[in-house]
């Protein structure tokens, strides 16, 4: 992991589901800012039971990063399309809490998430950006992932039409 990120009162964890609620609010945070999910309203806490039980430490992992005791941020690895064929390759979330954007925390977990990808059995990472949401492609692109794909007016936000793209990154 970076060595300039280490700092004594920082932990990285898995996440347990007593955490749920601190991830579901810096998850919702991003909401109305249009940039990061697709999702336009809020989420509740109930919403994403079903999606935390899907995590699995040993192969899905869902990391919770804490500053004194608080979540500040969050790393999940999501299965792709849920077949077996493509249990090799992962979809990569990660949310930090406004508080601590700018921070390199962004950069401290996807750093993460490469290193630990081959102690899950993972060779691909997949990002889902928008192609408005420039601050993500280039933290992605910094760290080699390429556009695997484009899905041109996939959503509409705001009356807008947003395009959809998939960045990957070959581990193995």
């Amino acid at each position: 992991m970076n060595a300039n990120f280490q700092q004594e009162n920082r932990v990285l964890r898995h996440a347990n589901i007593n955490d749920l609620p601190q991830i579901v609010a810096i998850y919702n945070s991003t909401v109305a800012g249009r940039m990061v999910t697709a999702d336009t309203e809020e989420i509740s806490v109930e919403s994403r039971i079903s999606w935390f039980n899907q995590h699995q430490e040993s192969s899905r992992p869902l990391y919770v990063l804490e500053e004194n005791n608080r979540i500040i941020a969050w790393l999940s690895f999501h299965s792709f399309y849920g077949r077996p064929a493509y249990s090799i390759t992962c979809e990569i979330a990660i949310y930090i809490h406004q508080d601590f954007r700018g921070q390199q925390l962004g950069s401290y977990l996807l750093e993460t998430a490469i290193q630990r990808s081959p102690e899950i059995n993972i060779e691909n990472l997949l990002g889902y950006i928008f192609a408005h949401n420039e601050p993500s492609l280039k933290l992605f692109r910094k760290y080699g992932f390429e556009t695997w794909g484009t899905f041109p007016q996939v959503g509409i936000i705001d009356h807008q039409y947003v395009d959809l793209l998939i960045l990957g990154k070959k581990i193995k």
